[in-house]
């Protein structure tokens, strides 16, 4: 696994994003790679999608109270081989935020202090509401779900215009809220909204593939908060649950204090 890691750091991160996007959402594998949980935030609802969003299949099981064993132990797995790399190397929503940041628009660098709400995001919306009211209520009103199916769907099936309400109005405004916070700040839904992001976090510290950093060699130059896309200094604290692995502060450190 270290390997893979030196093997990614002599390549851009977009290609493989963009690898990803195209093979979760790849359609003609749907018959056989369906049921098996995505590595990323990718809408199961999706017309194109091939696999399983990990986080709607654990509100199915929330839903008809039974614990979901196989998905529980993919993301397990998943996590304890290298924490949250998934989400800045194989995220399709992940990705769009990073582009959306690109556009030429006045930043905010927000503190990511409030990081524990995703985790409340995770009890409440993906656990507890669906249990209670039978519903999947995270993913009737999650952005990327708007955005990678009930768009598409009213655009390609005429006959579902009809059935447009005020849920799909709600779904609208908050996904365009986050389009326009994605413009403005790193990676938002991903800082203080991703359930998918709670259940990795707690793996960064004891994974398999780690990083360190070399405090008597660091100069404090920050150069990695600024290409970080969830703003961390790595220097502060090499496992910290926010990082997503992306390995950008170890092509931008000017002293090679930063290793996997």
């Amino acid at each position: 696994m270290k390997r893979l890691f030196n093997l990614l750091l002599r390549i851009r991160r977009w290609p493989v994003q963009a690898v990803s996007f195209l093979v979760m959402n790849s359609y003609f594998t749907q018959s056989v790679t369906r049921g098996l949980p995505c590595p990323g935030f990718n809408c199961y609802a999706c017309p194109a999608a091939a696999f399983a969003c990990p986080i709607g299949s654990l509100q199915h099981f929330a839903i008809i109270r039974e614990i979901p064993f196989y998905v529980l132990g993919v993301l397990a797995f998943v996590g304890t081989l290298w924490g949250r790399a998934a989400c800045g190397w194989l995220c399709p929503f992940g990705f769009f935020q990073e582009l959306m940041y690109k556009l030429p628009l006045p930043k905010w660098r927000l503190s990511p202090r409030l990081g524990w709400l995703r985790y409340v995001f995770l009890a409440v919306l993906v656990f507890a509401i669906p249990y209670f009211t039978l519903e999947p209520w995270f993913c009737k009103l999650c952005p990327q779900g708007t955005l990678e199916a009930g768009i598409p769907q009213i655009l390609l099936l005429p006959g579902l215009r009809s059935l447009v309400g005020w849920l799909f109005a709600l779904k609208l405004v908050i996904l365009l809220a986050f389009l326009a916070w994605m413009a403005v700040t790193q990676r938002p839904f991903c800082r203080w909204v991703c359930p998918l992001g709670a259940i990795w976090s707690p793996f960064n510290p004891v994974s398999a593939v780690r990083l360190t950093v070399d405090r008597e060699a660091c100069i404090e130059c920050n150069r990695c908060q600024q290409v970080c896309p969830v703003n961390i200094r790595i220097y502060e604290n090499a496992d910290a649950v926010e990082c997503v692995r992306c390995l950008e502060c170890i092509r931008v450190c000017p002293v090679d204090c930063i290793h996997i």
